[in-house]
């Protein structure tokens, strides 16, 4: 009986070393992409991340409010982001005309925070991971401004030169800056976008 005991001990043993080398194999068995993909995942979020927070901006945290609409919306593999102004949690840091209680300077940095907003939402709709933008498309940039003003695509080289520095080449775009009378709540500066991911 307890040689019939030792036999099955060996064979248990036996049978856990075979089931804990198959799992290996199959390991070994993967791309070597699938292996590492939640390193890399993390990675390149944390790298975006960081190019972002070098910029002197504060990574936005907005609460999806009560409109008839949604901040962003994907469609297959597009993403579009509304209209975004220049809000930092619940404050407007930005309100008035540019050319009037607006300065060029302060208005390129209100493009800056909207599309730091665009990139939050952006981020909520690929999990966190901005690794997934395959390249924006496309923004239009509007402009509350005095009439007379034309200064409009120096204004927009605020919200584009963001995406250049967090997206490098993935944050190219095409790109419209248009002249309006007026903004929600007198903001200076609103930007949307379209933009391709994976």
């Amino acid at each position: 009986e307890q040689r019939s005991q030792q036999v099955r001990i060996k064979i248990h043993v036996h049978q856990v070393t075979l089931y804990r080398y198959k799992q290996y194999q199959d390991t070994l068995s993967l791309p070597s992409m699938a292996r590492n993909a939640p390193q890399h995942k993390e990675i390149a979020l944390t790298s975006f991340r960081d190019r972002f927070e070098q910029t002197g901006l504060t990574w936005p945290e907005i609460a999806p409010a009560d409109f008839p609409f949604a901040p962003s919306i994907r469609v297959d593999n597009v993403v579009y982001i509304s209209g975004q102004i220049p809000e930092a949690g619940e404050d407007i840091a930005y309100t008035g005309k540019v050319g009037e209680t607006i300065s060029l300077e302060e208005a390129k940095q209100a493009a800056a925070m909207c599309v730091a907003n665009i990139l939050f939402w952006l981020s909520r709709e690929l999990d966190g991971d901005l690794s997934r933008v395959v390249q924006v498309a496309r923004i239009t940039v509007y402009v509350n401004a005095v009439a007379g003003f034309s200064d409009y695509s120096t204004v927009g080289n605020g919200a584009s030169e963001l995406l250049l520095k967090v997206l490098g080449d993935r944050g190219r775009h095409a790109r419209a800056a248009i002249g309006m009378a007026g903004l929600p709540l007198n903001v200076p500066v609103e930007v949307d976008a379209i933009i391709h991911v994976r």
